[in-house]
């Protein structure tokens, strides 16, 4: 992690928020690379789930919501942490459920072992006021999650999508939770953007689909590239279900800390609905007319962090290998996932090459993500584009001045083939749609 950590703040992925102020605890920038990764992972996220199926809509709920909206979803008297205080020389706290006991049983910090006050319960979310008056007829939340907006948006949706169960809502955004002990870079923060889903199905239904929604997500992080003995499907036991779910399953990846959660999904039940129903006097059921039947529809959540799933994806390309005596690091991310898809590197600044190189990259932009690389020896450049993964590098030469002709290098396997610049476009479309396969897997 530290590795991954240090190669983000080089090569401009991410940065510590207000660094130039000694930083804010668990609070991230992103750089340019990060945001074209980051935003790659999300477009990826909305092929799949939008572009690619029938019976899903979007939406993009805001982050300000009607108080009676955590009210009715448990989050104002539920949405709760144990929070205990080291009483010792740190004066830190802690998750007391995040403590191991020692020998004798007792719970002590963990940081200078000192004796721990009384666990209380601390609420997660982050509280505001909205208007001229600071008091409680204008308290208002930050949203802890994005599913909340989806749900009270369930009856206008319905309306004007013609959509009936089953069918999806999805959405892409911010939350906000307080967390007592976030860390693990970018894994736990206090401000994170979700990718969610809720499906609307019908009651007998909800098993089948949430097992179908199981394969679909863990099949979505394979595809893209992670190797699949780094990932698994975890059942939660009963003593870990939310009050709402039936049944909760969470895609898990390897990370550098241990198996952690990328994705839950939940069956939520009719629990969601129901609630906003009694506190927002609004009938949330759906009516069938094929069967004469009036139901308040089952929900499966599919919800996914996208920073989380960031941090996967990096950690799963990182590589580090010897080439000709050298030592070369590399994201080998897939190359839809990669911030810029194809380098032009002129091989020297004179005799008109950096002019021709220049007209090759325009033309090659119109088509995908690119960058122009003149600046240090060729070797250092590769080096660079390697390091922030970008799958493809050309190399405009001598010989190009002479046969309209350039170096193809790829990242992976290190080939460098001869290539017509009237060809090159068509080349990197095929490479680029073609099925990819990481080079970890052998």
């Amino acid at each position: 992690m530290e590795k991954i950590v240090a190669l983000c703040k080089r090569r401009g992925f991410i940065f510590q928020s207000s660094e130039i102020y000694g930083g804010l605890a668990s609070t991230y920038d992103y750089g340019h690379y990060g945001v074209l990764l980051k935003n790659n992972v999300k477009g990826e996220w909305w092929r799949a789930v939008i572009q690619e199926r029938d019976d899903m809509v979007a939406l993009d709920a805001a982050i300000l919501m009607h108080p009676r909206t955590w009210e009715a979803s448990g989050h104002v008297a539920g949405f709760t942490d144990p929070l205990v205080q080291c009483l010792g020389k740190c004066k830190k706290r802690w998750r007391a459920d995040h403590l191991e006991p020692g020998e004798n049983g007792e719970l002590r910090c963990p940081e200078c072992g000192g004796e721990l006050g009384e666990a209380r319960e601390f609420n997660l979310m982050f509280e505001t006021f909205m208007g001229p008056v600071r008091d409680d007829a204008a308290r208002i939340f930050l949203r802890p999650e994005t599913a909340q907006g989806i749900f009270v948006n369930f009856k206008n949706v319905l309306q004007f999508s013609r959509r009936k169960p089953p069918f999806g809502i999805a959405q892409i955004g911010k939350a906000f939770r307080n967390e007592i002990t976030p860390g693990n870079f970018i894994f736990r923060t206090r401000e994170f953007e979700q990718m969610e889903i809720e499906f609307f199905v019908p009651p007998a239904e909800a098993e089948e689909w949430h097992r179908r929604w199981k394969d679909e997500r863990l099949s979505w992080y394979k595809n893209l590239g992670i190797r699949p003995d780094h990932l698994r499907l975890r059942d939660h036991d009963e003593d870990e279900l939310s009050h709402y779910s039936a049944a909760t399953s969470d895609v898990e990846y390897l990370f550098p800390m241990g198996w952690s959660e990328l994705e839950g999904i939940a069956n939520r039940t009719d629990f969601d609905l129901r609630q906003h129903s009694e506190y927002s006097g609004e009938d949330l059921s759906y009516f069938d007319p094929a069967t004469e039947q009036r139901y308040v529809p089952y929900v499966i959540e599919p919800s996914a962090g996208a920073d989380r799933a960031t941090l996967a994806f990096m950690v799963d390309a990182y590589d580090e290998e010897e080439v000709a005596g050298r030592k070369r690091t590399v994201l080998r991310l897939h190359p839809r996932l990669a911030p810029v898809k194809v380098a032009v590197l002129p091989l020297v600044s004179r005799d008109g090459m950096p002019e021709k190189a220049h007209s090759i990259y325009e033309e090659l932009r119109e088509l995908m993500p690119a960058e122009f690389d003149e600046g240090g020896s060729i070797g250092r450049r590769y080096r660079r584009q390697d390091e922030i993964g970008t799958p493809w590098g050309v190399t405009v030469d001598g010989q190009t001045m002479e046969d309209d002709t350039v170096t193809l290098r790829d990242r992976d396997s290190l080939e460098q083939v001869r290539i017509q610049i009237a060809a090159l476009g068509d080349d990197l479309m095929k490479r680029l749609l073609v099925e990819w396969r990481s080079p970890k897997l052998g």
